[in-house]
């Protein structure tokens, strides 16, 4: 079997593994939500509309980075203009991930960004989740939201304003730590202002605290850096 064929197939494998957590995980409801995976100019993402439940490697779509189908029987994700988008504006990234999570999606229904009220969001993000634009779902111009508002890091995210989330990372896997974490940090900003006034970490600090992360917390580069 030739090298290329057996890297888009353990790619397929974990684009699948991705899209099976995001409702384990409680990051989508029904069909929506999507994750894709690029490796060289070839990007696997789900195809629309079809339950996870019922998903098999098999029946994820391989596009190239400028749309066109390469393998598969089924109409990839609405969404996929906006993944390819977000590859073709960073070459180091190598997974997309989009959810409709509740308490990051309240965030973007007021068209707010998520603070730095907690070291965990500053060590994976080093900063704010910031707040895009409104776009129709769909529409490439998400992509470039993303682009020019999410970040230049290993993990990237972005809450598009009455929509949803997007997050990117250099693997599929790197999406979705990206993704619980945005959840995790919007949940807990929730609360914390339902209780009172909470205070933003100071910037230096949130500087500190991601140069500390990115220089190499945890065991390898598989493991998603989430502190014990």
């Amino acid at each position: 079997m030739r090298k290329e064929n057996v890297l888009l197939d353990r790619l397929k494998a974990e684009v699948h593994g991705t899209l099976l957590q995001l409702p384990a995980s409680g990051l989508v409801q029904g069909t929506s939500g999507n994750a894709s995976g690029r490796e060289g100019d070839r990007v696997v993402i789900k195809p629309s509309g079809i339950p996870y439940d019922k998903l098999t490697p098999n029946d994820l779509v391989v596009l190239d980075v400028d749309g066109r189908t390469l393998e598969g029987h089924l109409k990839p994700s609405v969404d996929a203009p906006a993944h390819l988008t977000i590859y073709r504006s960073s070459p180091d990234i190598g997974g997309v991930v989009h959810t409709h999570s509740v308490y990051a999606t309240a965030f973007a229904a007021l068209g707010r960004c998520i603070p730095v009220y907690l070291t965990e969001q500053a060590d994976f993000f080093g900063g704010e989740i910031a707040i895009s634009d409104y776009v129709p779902p769909g529409d490439e111009a998400i992509g470039e939201e993303f682009a020019s508002k999410a970040g230049s890091g290993r993990y990237r995210a972005l809450l598009m304003r009455n929509h949803g989330v997007f997050t990117a990372g250099r693997t599929p896997g790197d999406a979705l730590s990206a993704a619980r974490i945005v959840e995790h940090s919007a949940m807990i900003s929730f609360l914390a202002e339902l209780l009172g006034t909470p205070s933003t970490l100071p910037d230096a600090e949130v500087r500190a605290l991601h140069e500390a992360f990115t220089r190499g917390y945890g065991q390898s580069e598989s493991e998603d850096g989430r502190r014990g």
